[in-house]
């Protein structure tokens, strides 16, 4: 690969989730352009740098061509404490049936009166 691509090597972007990939494809475009500018110009000084920068984009967008379709996949979102998070809601059930349970209770006494 030539310089400057070495962040974008197919199993660096298999690491990424979308949004990152669709920020490194804006990237990737906005730097295309800048070089095709420098190179009507008369400014560009590496000539290669516009293969790279093009085959960089052709991986990104085959990357979630294939994510797309179910080939790849994204990276799976790393997995938080859910312990905690269980018994919060645990928790959070418990009181909304006090709550329902003592409404009942206050119905069922005012239907008696």
């Amino acid at each position: 690969m030539a310089v400057g691509t070495k962040d974008l090597a197919p199993e660096q972007l298999r690491g990424l989730d979308d949004a990152r990939l669709v920020d490194e494809l804006k990237k990737a475009k906005e730097e295309l352009f800048n070089l095709r500018f420098q190179s009507a110009t008369g400014q560009l000084d590496n000539h290669g740098r516009l293969r790279a920068v093009k085959k960089d984009i052709a991986r990104i967008y085959t990357e979630m061509r294939e994510r797309e379709l179910g080939i790849g996949s994204a990276p799976a979102a790393p997995k938080a404490d859910t312990s905690a998070a269980d018994e919060k809601a645990e928790k959070a059930a418990k009181k909304a049936e006090k709550k329902s349970a003592k409404k009942a209770e206050a119905a069922d006494e005012e239907a008696q009166a």
